[in-house]
């Protein structure tokens, strides 16, 4: 069965005083708003979520969350993948609609993170490597730090090239006003902020972040009683890659992104591997030329001039992260990815405001850990 979605919202990213149930019954209670669909209809209730029970000591939000939004009997489950937890969402909540189980689910993801101190949640998200490099001290800012090391050595790429990435996608956050940084910054200041992890500093990475964001799917007839321009879900695609990363071939090739990939576009019919907008997981400015290439939007190795020559800014031949990415917009965990796909579906609804770009195929790309499970969903204009 063909798959829409017709609902879409998120919530403000940065720090909120409310606790990650208020965060998620927000995002859910608009996205339904969005779709003019009552929660009594919703039958499958999918919440993306990494880590509740360590940020909050909460578990269970997706019991407590039926009843918060008044969808009592619907069924509910937790997606739990790590920082892709919102991707696997997708996957979830497509099958669901797809095999015929649902014709009404909703999706929301969403972390609260700022209530822990930043080496605190670093802490947290670093228990999903591998226990004997967890107790190592290795980090993932210390794991996009050996593979920055290693690109910069293997390819042409210069520290100038990271940087155009970071000033991008904040110039792209400056006009998303649920964005959670909204200020541009340039290449002299992302290269003279304090370093994290030699060669990358502090503006090459995410912030901590709280945040929740929705999308609500159904059969495409059915969405077709609600918008004359639907948006139908064309591709959906998992992997999983090592868990030790110095296990892999290369660390700079991410394999679970192309397995993903490659899985999504051979759903689609598609004639070539051709999308109009992309949000990709850019946790650090190094995962947004990786991603180009392993997805086979950029050749191996010269996925770092995309940002440089201009082709994946808004104007560009292929606007990547006009949400200003988890780099601006913020990275609350198992909300990035359903985040990634809401900014797609407005993109492709012609909602998106001063981000707008012309856009009929999108594609969006969320990653746990570094590489570790990805999920690469794609998005298109029903006709």
């Amino acid at each position: 069965m063909d798959v829409a979605v017709i609902g879409a919202s998120m919530t403000a990213f940065g720090e909120h005083d409310t606790w990650i149930r208020g965060l998620l019954a927000s995002a859910a209670t608009a996205c339904l708003e969005d779709a003019e669909v009552a929660p009594s209809a919703v039958e499958h209730l999918y919440i993306s979520n990494m880590a509740s029970g360590e940020f909050e000591g909460q578990t269970g939000v997706m019991n407590a969350l039926v009843s918060d939004i008044a969808a009592e009997s619907a069924y509910t489950q937790r997606v739990g993948q790590t920082s892709a937890a919102g991707g696997a969402g997708l996957l979830a909540a497509w099958q669901s609609v797809a095999s015929g189980a649902s014709e009404a689910t909703l999706l929301v993801g969403g972390e609260k993170m700022t209530g822990r101190t930043t080496r605190e949640a670093a802490d947290i998200i670093a228990s999903l490597t591998h226990p004997v490099e967890y107790r190592h001290g290795v980090t993932l800012p210390a794991f996009a730090g050996l593979a920055a090391r290693a690109y910069l050595d293997r390819t042409d790429a210069t520290r100038e090239s990271l940087a155009a990435v970071a000033v991008k996608n904040h110039r792209n956050a400056l006009d998303n006003p649920d964005a959670q940084f909204q200020k541009s910054v340039d290449i002299e200041t992302v290269l003279s902020s304090p370093v994290v992890a030699d060669p990358l500093r502090l503006y090459d990475y995410c912030p901590v972040t709280d945040g929740a964001a929705a999308l609500l799917f159904c059969p495409v007839k059915r969405a077709r009683e609600h918008h004359e321009q639907v948006v139908r879900v064309a591709g959906v695609g998992g992997a999983t890659d090592t868990h030790v990363v110095h296990e892999r071939p290369d660390p700079t090739w991410m394999g679970a992104v192309e397995e993903s990939g490659d899985r999504a576009f051979d759903q689609t019919g598609w004639e070539e591997r051709a999308v109009d907008v992309a949000e990709l997981h850019d946790m650090v400015t190094l995962l947004e030329p990786l991603q180009l290439e392993a997805l086979g939007l950029a050749d191996r190795g010269e996925g770092w001039r995309a940002a440089v020559e201009g082709r994946t800014a808004r104007g560009g031949s292929l606007p990547v992260n006009t949400s200003g990415g988890l780099k601006a917009r913020g990275h609350p965990l198992g909300g990035t990815g359903v985040a990634q796909a809401v900014e797609v579906y407005r993109q492709l609804r012609g909602e998106a405001g001063p981000r707008q770009v012309a856009a009929d195929r999108g594609l969006t790309c969320n990653i746990g850990g570094f590489g570790n499970c990805v999920t690469t969903t794609l998005l298109e204009v029903a006709r």
